[in-house]
């Protein structure tokens, strides 16, 4: 009995001396909410952030992973997904075009993603159940203003009797902790039917909106979107579509656009298969118009095309000559606030441990734009380790894995 109680004295004991369950050493943390951008360790227990300071020693931990020469950031945060899989709808955005998160995510350091708009107030349950429910990944969710979703632009999309915005409130506020944000898309008609609603919505739930705007006719020019129909804090995506109104004739980046941001209106990436222009993002970025968050538009085209990934997105953004540390503040904390989630995109401590390592390349290497022009950069960031609620989602080199010549013939 006594031999008993010693050995759990002795185990309580060890214990005491390991409290993390891994330990990130070495490598340079960049963390935008609590300023720190120095090499530091990332100690995570029980799912959550524990400790971020420097030098903490190794044997606290029960599994260190060396992050020397690696960037460690929170978490990616990508606000502008498809993920509304397994539908069976052949239509854009839905079933085929939409995709799985968890098989997308990991891989390019993403921890939260925000399906835009694919499913509305009446589709919601579904996709909630068939997806959100059932992934690694944190899915979120902007509410289409359109109560099936995005599932027929041609037909379903413009459907107005269906822009329901009590409705669509409804459903976010029964849903607060997955619900994060109202999306108007792909409106064609003459009216601004589609961006009242969601605004309308967006005020009902006390969220945010978020717009594609569609086809760009004369009767609703772009400029009143910024300036006039969106509140502060709403969201205009596919911010280097080439219809943008963006350079005068002499490719100067227009006056109003500063002026809708300075009014608090938010400018998100959106890349997508469609809606990233060299000849729109290269003069922009060069005289200051930079994005206010990166995001993807994930969907089952732009992933094959010249969008790739989180990771792509925004090293195409840094070789224009945004400093890392903006670029991964648009790419965690930016989005994080941008739908109301504070608690998203850090390495506070207590915070969830959704963690993304990265390595910063340099050599030649090429991007497309969704015209499939070319950009050549010599940087590229890819992704070598994803930790979501502390545990190991992605590693591409096994860092955090260990010399199978060193665990014995029964590993």
């Amino acid at each position: 009995m006594r031999l008993l109680w010693l050995w759990a004295l002795l185990g309580a004991a060890a214990a005491a001396q390991t409290p993390y369950d891994l330990l990130l050493k070495g490598g340079h943390v960049v963390d935008p909410k609590n300023n720190l951008d120095a090499v530091m360790d990332v100690a995570i227990a029980g799912g959550k952030i524990a400790q971020v300071a420097a030098d903490i020693p190794a044997a606290q931990a029960r599994r260190v992973v060396p992050a020397d020469g690696l960037y460690v950031v929170p978490g990616l945060v990508d606000i502008h997904t498809h993920v509304y899989a397994g539908t069976g709808r052949r239509n854009a955005y839905c079933g085929d075009s939409s995709v799985y998160p968890d098989g997308f995510t990991f891989r390019a350091g993403v921890t939260t993603i925000v399906d835009a708009g694919s499913s509305g107030w009446r589709s919601f349950p579904d996709f909630k159940d068939r997806v959100i429910d059932r992934s690694r990944t944190r899915v979120l969710s902007l509410l289409n203003i359109v109560g099936t979703g995005m599932c027929g632009e041609a037909t379903v999309e413009q459907n107005t009797e269906d822009m329901d915005a009590e409705a669509t409130a409804k459903v976010a506020k029964q849903f607060p902790q997955v619900v994060v944000g109202v999306k108007s898309a792909h409106f064609r008609g003459p009216a601004w039917t589609a961006v009242e609603r969601a605004v309308e919505a967006g005020k009902l739930a006390n969220i945010p909106v978020m717009v594609d705007f569609g086809t760009f006719r004369p009767e609703r020019p772009y400029q009143e979107l910024v300036l006039e129909k969106l509140r502060p804090g709403d969201i205009s995506t596919h911010m280097y579509l080439g219809a943008v109104p963006m350079l005068d004739e002499k490719g100067v980046v227009l006056p109003y656009l500063f002026q809708a941001r300075k009014r608090g209106v938010k400018f998100d990436v959106g890349h997508g298969g469609g809606s990233f222009l060299w000849r729109q993002a290269d003069p922009a970025i060069k005289q200051g118009w930079i994005p206010d968050s990166i995001s993807t538009d994930l969907h089952v085209t732009s992933m094959n095309a010249g969008m790739k990934d989180m990771t792509t997105t925004m090293s195409k953004i840094l070789i224009l000559g945004v400093p890392l540390a903006d670029v991964i503040k648009m790419s965690t904390l930016s989005p994080a606030l941008e739908i109301k989630r504070p608690d998203l995109g850090t390495l506070s401590v207590g915070a969830d441990a959704d963690v993304a390592v990265l390595r910063l390349l340099t050599g030649n290497f090429g991007y497309l734009d969704v015209g499939n022009a070319r950009h050549s950069g010599n940087q590229k960031l890819i992704c070598e380790l994803t930790i979501r609620n502390g545990r190991v989602v992605w590693d591409l080199n096994g860092l955090a894995g260990q010399d199978w010549q060193k665990l014995g013939p029964k590993y």
